[in-house]
């Protein structure tokens, strides 16, 4: 009897790559399996074949003309791009897990929906508007600065600020060596012992609000992202979501009306808790 070494238990279709295509990661991330770091995960753990061959490496290009399963399952053509508007209620971590077990977006979102992604993030004691898409190269688009979108939030703070206090960040201002672009910012009204503000940005950086407004000596108690570009929180209550019409995506977002060659495989599983339609 012929004992195979350890390595020949799985095959590894990387001797051969095929030149053109995309990133067997991209192309699961696309199709919905996954995020391009989770799909690189299922890879390594042997869980990916490619024209029936067992892979361990995303260093591969595929094509329309390739067979890919999923533990042992057929993955069927790439979903088009769409969007949701989501109205993210304070105290939601937005990531799919959360090693201190808190609440999450994605948990909280409808079971019929499609696996997506955030369009960036709102921390833990922010709300509004969330973006969110079942397409990985639709949100590393509209998360790259050169898009330059505007972020325009509703801002309360503690106590009060003066004008010269908030020329400050209008004239741009560095924190622990960090450097914040010029916000806009208009001081709205007084409420009793607070103050709400209107500020807009184009950057985004992590909790760039709460730590600019520190740094003048003022204390955020609440931030609600208002607008992200062209998309408007509007009347979207807490919690709820809104998919965005295919036009709007393709309008905004800049996408081709020239559909994709299909896959000669069977159709991806339908989203959770919805029986596919006959």
């Amino acid at each position: 009897m012929v004992v195979l070494p350890k390595e020949a238990a799985y095959p590894v279709a990387m001797t051969d790559p095929t030149p053109s295509g995309d990133r067997i990661a991209k192309v699961l991330s696309r199709a919905g399996v996954a995020s391009r770091r989770e799909a690189e995960r299922m890879i390594a753990d042997g869980r990916v074949s490619v024209n029936g061959k067992v892979i361990d490496s995303p260093a591969l290009n595929v094509t329309d003309k390739d067979r890919i399963a999923v533990d042992g399952k057929q993955v069927g053509d790439p979903d088009p791009p769409r969007m949701w508007l989501y109205h993210k209620p304070a105290g939601l971590v937005t990531t799919e897990r959360d090693e201190k077990d808190r609440p999450t977006v994605f948990a909280s979102l409808p079971d019929t929906m499609p696996r997506v992604m955030s369009v960036g993030r709102l921390d833990l004691n922010s709300e509004g508007l969330l973006l969110l898409t079942n397409d990985g190269a639709v949100k590393r688009k509209l998360e790259l600065p050169s898009t330059g979108w505007l972020r325009r939030y509703r801002v309360r703070i503690k106590g009060s600020a003066s004008e010269a206090q908030l020329d400050q960040l209008r004239q741009g201002i560095t924190v622990e060596g960090i450097t914040y672009q010029p916000m806009e910012v208009t001081f709205d009204r007084q409420q009793g012992a607070n103050a709400w503000l209107t500020i807009a940005l184009r950057e985004g950086k992590n909790r760039e609000i709460r730590r600019a407004m520190q740094a003048i000596g003022a204390t955020v108690n609440r931030l609600i992202r208002v607008s992200y570009g062209p998309f408007q929180l509007g009347e979207l209550k807490a919690g709820e979501v809104e998919e965005l019409k295919q036009r709007v995506v393709r309008d905004q977002i800049g996408l081709s009306d020239k559909p994709k060659p299909t896959r000669n495989r069977r159709p991806n599983a339908p989203p959770r808790g919805k029986k596919r339609a006959r």
